[in-house]
């Protein structure tokens, strides 16, 4: 659909001042939101084109001005901890070369898959954490970052899609205890696959 066809589409489902019904997610066990009184932000109309995500100009983009900050790099990617989180730990990877997903080279690609698979299993080794749930979004930045977010063991409220909404909704976990368990991925990272702290 264009995109004045897929918002009309969207539109006749919703009531008369655009609200769309809740997500069915809403009423899964594991939301962090009771239906009563919640609503649903109006539904805008497109805007194209599309305004710039940020460093679609490389010169511009602050993960190239930041390739030297992190806590493991290779001579491709580095990882950097998230700070202000409220789960255990977010992560985040990036290439150090300016690309982004659809853009990225065959053999960087590859590299992508292998070292996600290493960090969620290191992630998933901490005392304390039952998975490593792994995003890439894009639509911030122009330079692709993958995110690795740890979910608390025995938090069943937390699973799946959800888990990035609980985190922003979270009281802020421990600096130094995020910082220790990052060092204990970033060390794991160097044994399994190279690179260096």
């Amino acid at each position: 659909m264009r995109p004045d066809e897929f918002y009309d589409h969207a539109i006749a489902a919703a009531d008369d001042t655009r609200r769309l019904p809740l997500a069915r997610m809403t009423g899964w066990e594991i939301s962090p939101f009771e239906q009563d009184g919640l609503r649903v932000t109006p539904l805008r109309p497109p805007v194209l084109p599309e305004p710039p995500r940020h460093g679609e100009d490389p010169a511009d983009c602050a993960a190239c001005g930041h390739r030297d900050q992190g806590i493991w790099f290779n001579d491709r990617w580095r990882l950097t901890r998230i700070g202000g989180t409220g789960v255990p730990l977010v992560l985040m990877l990036q290439p150090l070369d300016h690309h982004d997903l659809e853009d990225l080279p065959d053999d960087l690609a590859a590299e992508l898959g292998v070292l996600t698979v290493h960090l969620a299993r290191h992630v998933q080794a901490l005392p304390g954490v039952s998975r490593a749930h792994v995003y890439r979004l894009g639509d911030g930045g122009a330079h692709l970052h993958v995110w690795f977010f740890a979910r608390p063991e025995g938090q069943a409220q937390l699973y799946g899609s959800w888990l990035v909404v609980w985190d922003d909704l979270l009281p802020e976990y421990p600096g130094d205890v995020a910082d220790a368990d990052a060092a204990i991925v970033a060390d794991a990272l160097v044994a399994s696959f190279g690179g260096h702290r």
